[in-house]
């Protein structure tokens, strides 16, 4: 198999391949493996403490892992929305190979699918108790039969929590979206839905049977939409316009129309309507409190692990599912193969990482797998798409050998090296950024015929497998049409001539 084919068929099965066979014939030996504690922390961008992309975010928590860890600063996701992003990671294959790009399908739902071994199931066949809470995959997940499969123990789902009586900001563009809106109001940490998954994991943490390795995967909601927060939280950031990040009005003027039909139409709000309706910087300060929230949650997690007498022997790895956009290229949320939207936290601590470390080659959240998989010595797979980070682990200097690749429904691809920014999208138009003098990604180099031979190296890494969204696909689904030029967005037929929606 080469470095970009994935090999259809190939794989483990519940009823047979790997979880068949070891849960038959492996046994475990105190001891010998590590723990794991996976973290995951919805819609964080790179505005915490050990990237460094806002510079007054405070994330203590964050940076005592990072400490303790290597950081990987080049870290994209495979896909910048949910869904398709953890199906990605849990399965250890690129949405352009299971054809998940939006809200929907569930996996399962596929058959090409429907057996295939996850990371935490292929842990649970090595011996490992597996454990959950909060959000880890999206969405719902069958019933009882099918909760039980993909882990051992189930804890408290994730979600928002204590909400005020009536939402906090005006109507946006798209109605009343429940999803909508952000700010303070009398509440406590106790009544948030994340805080509850932190207790529930802390708990577990500290009550862990030592004769058995575990894999505990802990979910955080916030910062997601609504982003509400209590106000000691809101305090740590000050009332006024430090608190914007940078932008250009004119930052669109050189993107190909193409860029607004991936975020034709969203509940998220343009820039535009943040400023006019004096939202701007209440978002950005509800998002950055929000962060130092879920930091505070973290922490939790640490502690109880290293009061357990157990953080010697267990992997740490922090990571966000997609970035978020606060203003930046005129938008709010995610849905671009631009930097804030695909660069994500992700920290490993533990056995076998060396402490310190700040990583610049490129990673993939797609990585995860691999990685986990050899530094706690489980069976390998030959189906998995990532490459093991373990040689960064050891050596923050070691050779990556190919970019991080952003894909955002079919056509639409973001290639990022550790220099540049290609962006692909389906009708052929092209961006290139970079990112030495260009970090925000504001001069669109890709017409210049300077950078040909740039261009080139970074096309070759477009993914060959490129399917078509999976039946059942909807929320956020883009399908394009060559022979027409036109573009059909959550069933909605999109034309040239056509205006951009504000």
């Amino acid at each position: 198999m080469d470095r970009r084919t994935f090999l259809h068929g190939v794989g483990a099965t519940f009823a047979g391949g790997v979880l068949g066979q070891f849960a038959q014939t492996q046994e475990y030996q105190a001891g010998q493996r590590p723990n794991v504690l996976f973290i995951a922390i919805d819609d964080q961008n790179d505005w915490v403490g050990p990237l460094g992309g806002h510079p007054l975010a405070r994330t203590p928590n964050l940076d005592r892992l990072s400490a303790r860890g290597t950081t990987f600063l080049n870290a994209h996701v495979q896909s910048p929305l949910c869904n398709p992003s953890r199906t990605s990671l849990m399965l250890g294959l690129r949405p352009t190979t299971t054809g998940v790009y939006g809200l929907a399908p569930w996996f399962r739902t596929l058959p090409q699918w429907q057996d295939r071994v996850t990371l935490p199931q292929h842990f649970k066949a090595h011996g490992y108790r597996t454990l959950t809470t909060g959000k880890i995959y999206h969405g719902g997940v069958g019933g009882l039969q099918q909760r039980a499969a993909e882990f051992d123990v189930w804890g408290p789902p994730g979600g928002v929590g204590v909400k005020p009586e009536k939402k906090l900001i005006p109507p946006t563009p798209m109605g009343n979206h429940p999803l909508m809106d952000w700010g303070v109001f009398p509440h406590r940490d106790e009544d948030k839905q994340d805080y509850k998954v932190a207790s529930w994991a802390v708990e577990h943490l500290r009550d862990m049977p030592k004769e058995q390795p575990f894999f505990l995967a802990a979910g955080f909601f916030l910062p997601h939409v609504p982003c509400y927060a209590t106000q000691k939280w809101f305090d740590l950031y000050p009332d006024d316009d430090r608190l914007l990040p940078p932008i250009r009005n004119d930052d669109r003027d050189d993107t190909p129309r193409f860029s607004w039909y991936v975020h034709w139409q969203l509940p998220e709000p343009r820039l535009r309507w943040v400023r006019q309706n004096n939202q701007w910087r209440n978002l950005v300060r509800s998002y950055l409190a929000c962060t130092s929230f879920i930091d505070a949650q973290v922490g939790r997690l640490l502690d109880a692990l290293e009061e357990s007498g157990q953080a010697d022997d267990t992997i740490v790895v922090l990571w966000g599912d997609h970035g978020y956009h606060l203003g930046e290229k005129g938008i709010t949320g995610k849905n671009t193969l631009w930097e804030r939207s695909t660069r994500v936290p992700l920290i490993f601590a533990g056995p076998g990482v060396k402490a310190g470390q700040r990583c610049t080659r490129p990673a993939e959240l797609l990585d995860m797998y691999p990685t986990l998989i050899e530094l706690c010595g489980l069976t390998e797979r030959d189906d998995l798409e990532g490459i093991s980070l373990v040689p960064q682990l050891r050596d923050a200097e070691a050779k990556r050998e190919r970019p991080a690749i952003t894909s955002h429904n079919q056509g639409n691809h973001g290639i990022r090296s550790e220099r540049w920014r290609y962006i692909r999208y389906a009708d052929g138009s092209e961006e290139l950024y970079d990112h030495e003098t260009d970090p925000n990604e504001w001069t669109n180099l890709g017409g210049d015929p300077k950078f040909a031979s740039v261009l080139e190296e970074h096309r070759r890494w477009l993914p060959e497998i490129d399917v078509p969204p999976a039946p059942g696909s909807a929320h956020r689904v883009l399908t394009y049409d060559r022979a027409t030029d036109e573009a059909v967005w959550e069933g909605t037929r999109v034309r040239r001539s056509d205006p951009i929606p504000e």
